[in-house]
């Protein structure tokens, strides 16, 4: 087994090393690595019923969708994740067992009494600090391969966390899978876990612990770092991966003001808004259809919806007294 100490922090370039590496490296591989701060959704979730999108912008939190299914996780310097590759027989069907049971044994050999609970958590005293995820990823020649990840919470910002995964109170009912919200904690927080153990030791004794006494890390070399960054550049950055890629979701939202309440109801498709209506107790002198219309088929990104806007035949206050189109914009994506 191949045992990779990644020290890039970069979440794009992360996610696309996991994709990279299920298509290149045919030995097994165990990685550990960890993502500046991040928002690491699951394939199959809808990114805005998920994720606080206005806090993520605000604070330089990326959004990355990866290839796994399971739930939304918050990831920061103080989060350290795991990454399984193996060859795969897909009669076997899925088994996380395999893939957490060294964990658990590295958490003892700490003094850490870890247990896993349903399929794919690890508790301690009844406290969530590890979630995993599981996808089969076929190859050309049909061989199939195996990606087992998890996150374990070492000593990671457990406010931004619940930040960054809090959905605004407007209504938004969506297709995608939702996250189940569970209680956590850190490591460090946990009885008995040494108090002076670093991140990086942490990181080197789960690579002892999990794989072998011996086990050295063989770090990517310079061809497969510039595979990882084509893959990061083509995908994991696009908007379309990581937002474009949602499935349908009904979205309502209501701002006051000074000239008036605006309410937005809209449902999207592809990150793309699929019909638009817009009421309230505003004042305006053209129809507002025309309004909603040019934002039918526009993309839920601000610049393209600042662009759609400038294309109406009217300045935005003809239709809604006193709004700039900044203020349709915000409504519609914050």
């Amino acid at each position: 087994m191949r045992v990779i100490l990644n020290n890039h922090t970069d979440p794009y370039f992360n996610l696309a090393a996991e994709e990279y590496l299920l298509d290149n490296e045919m030995q097994d591989v165990f990685m550990l690595w960890r993502n500046d701060n991040a928002v690491i959704i699951g394939k199959n979730q809808n990114t805005w019923a998920e994720v606080n999108v206005p806090y993520t912008r605000e604070n330089g939190i990326a959004v990355v969708r990866r290839l796994t299914g399971g739930g939304a996780v918050f990831h920061d310097l103080g989060n350290v994740c795991f990454t399984y590759i193996t060859s795969h027989d897909p009669e076997r069907g899925i088994d996380f067992r395999p893939f957490v049971e060294p964990i658990l044994s590295a958490l003892a050999s700490l003094g850490v009494q870890a247990e896993a609970d349903g399929r794919n958590d690890i508790l301690v005293g009844g406290l969530k600090i590890s979630g995993n995820a599981q996808c089969v990823h076929r190859l050309p020649d049909g061989r199939a391969r195996l990606l087992h990840h998890g996150t374990l919470l070492f000593g990671a910002d457990l406010s931004r966390l619940t930040e960054a995964l809090r959905v605004s109170p407007e209504k938004i009912r969506s297709k995608g899978i939702a996250s189940v919200r569970e209680r956590v904690t850190n490591l460090r927080d946990v009885p008995g876990f040494p108090a002076d153990m670093t991140v990086q030791e942490f990181m080197a004794h789960l690579a002892r612990a999990a794989v072998s006494e011996s086990a050295r890390s063989i770090p990517l070399n310079e061809e497969e770092i510039a595979g990882v960054n084509a893959l990061r550049e083509k995908k994991y950055t696009s908007w379309e991966w990581n937002f474009g890629a949602s499935l349908r979701h009904e979205t309502e939202k209501t701002c006051r003001y000074p000239f008036g309440t605006v309410h937005a109801s809209y449902t999207a498709v592809g990150g793309k808004i699929e019909s638009i209506r817009l009421f309230g107790d505003y004042f305006g002198q053209r129809p507002v259809a025309e309004l909603e219309e040019i934002l039918v088929g526009t993309p839920l990104r601000e610049e393209d919806l600042l662009s759609a806007v400038s294309r109406l035949p009217a300045p935005v206050e003809e239709y809604i007294s006193g709004a700039s189109a900044e203020d349709i914009v915000r409504l519609i994506v914050q």
